[in-house]
């Protein structure tokens, strides 16, 4: 079985795979390839054992990433927490796995990444262990009893701080909103010791999804306090990225604003949130994911490498890096990120 390479940008029958199949996530779209491209300057491609001119059934798309700094690789898909393969039967899947070792076997790529929720560990060839958690909340059931399951203390509670604090918010898309998204990002990753990605990757990212991307802002007295961006694709919200200032933690604007995308993702008729990934050692973020009742499963991404292992003296290095992220000043942290961003995807 011959294996065909297509450019989802440009080949329509991908859209339409990624509009019909039920695997297919916010990861998967056109929207968001685009904008990976024009931030980062990824080269995405589909792997498919369709012919060219015949409807699409199946397809594995990547993102070529080409960094003098950290080799060349092919990940499905940068920044994504997950990007399952679009197949339609085992032999497809299997062909197209082959077709991956043999690219590997040229020597042109330091290693071929897939992102799955399922396990392909009997297709790729390859078994290792999970390293993170996918968390998701079935919208389905009532506004009232989906707050009801939410943590007493941890999630209900700091809702109803909020709305006694009289905390405002705003949603949507504009250049405010945006930059008092960003601003409490640069703190929220000084905190984290790493540099923010890029302001024009969530302008980028606005520009092609449209109105499926959404900024809610919380404001204390007009200083805003908490953030987060979603995205949506057919029934489900995607929660991506989260911001807030810790001086004002008590005050629960981060719930505040997640039971408020909450509320607006059902009046739409969406079926399904997803609070994405959590890695095993972080039990604080997968413990405040759980708390609003959502269901985990466990994420294994899938690794072809010509070198197993990781060289111990990279963990040193990052962690000299962390303490002198957290020490420059923003606009370092930000160019940083600017050129980081571009060799780690």
């Amino acid at each position: 079985m011959t294996v065909y390479a297509l450019d989802p940008l440009c080949d329509a029958r991908w859209s339409e795979l990624v509009s019909s199949h039920q695997s297919a996530s916010v990861f998967h779209s056109v929207t968001w390839l685009r904008a990976i491209q024009r931030t980062y300057g990824y080269k995405p491609v589909v792997l498919t054992t369709s012919p060219p001119g015949q409807p699409l059934l199946n397809g594995i798309v990547f993102c070529q990433v080409d960094s003098w700094l950290t080799g060349r690789r092919l990940v499905s898909v940068p920044f994504s927490d997950h990007c399952e393969p679009l197949v339609d039967s085992l032999t497809s899947a299997s062909e197209i796995a082959e077709e991956l070792r043999s690219r590997l076997s040229t020597g042109r790529w330091k290693y071929i990444e897939l992102r799955p929720t399922g396990d392909y560990s009997s297709i790729t060839g390859l078994s290792s262990e999970p390293t993170c958690w996918l968390h998701v909340l079935d919208l389905r059931p009532p506004s009232e009893e989906l707050f009801r399951k939410a943590h007493k203390t941890a999630i209900q509670q700091p809702i109803k701080r909020a709305e006694r604090e009289g905390i405002s918010h705003e949603s949507g898309y504009s250049d405010r909103l945006l930059n008092a998204f960003y601003g409490l990002l640069i703190l929220t990753r000084r905190r984290h010791q790493i540099p923010p990605q890029p302001i024009e990757w969530f302008r980028n990212l606005a520009e092609a999804m449209g109105q499926q991307l959404e900024i809610r802002v919380a404001f204390k007295n007009d200083v805003p306090i908490a953030s987060i961006l979603t995205l949506s694709h057919k029934t489900t919200l995607v929660y991506k990225y989260a911001a807030s200032d810790t001086r004002f933690n008590n005050l629960g604007g981060t719930s505040f604003l997640l039971w408020k995308a909450i509320a607006d993702a059902k009046v739409a008729g969406l079926t399904s949130m997803d609070f994405g990934r959590s890695d095993f050692d972080n039990q604080g973020l997968i413990s405040f994911k759980e708390r609003w009742g959502t269901q985990a499963s466990k994420l294994t991404y899938v690794r072809w490498s010509k070198k197993q292992g990781q060289d111990a003296t990279h963990g040193r290095s990052a962690v000299v890096m962390k303490k002198v992220f957290a020490m420059v000043p923003d606009s370092v942290l930000q160019a940083t990120g600017r050129i980081l961003y571009r060799h780690i995807g």
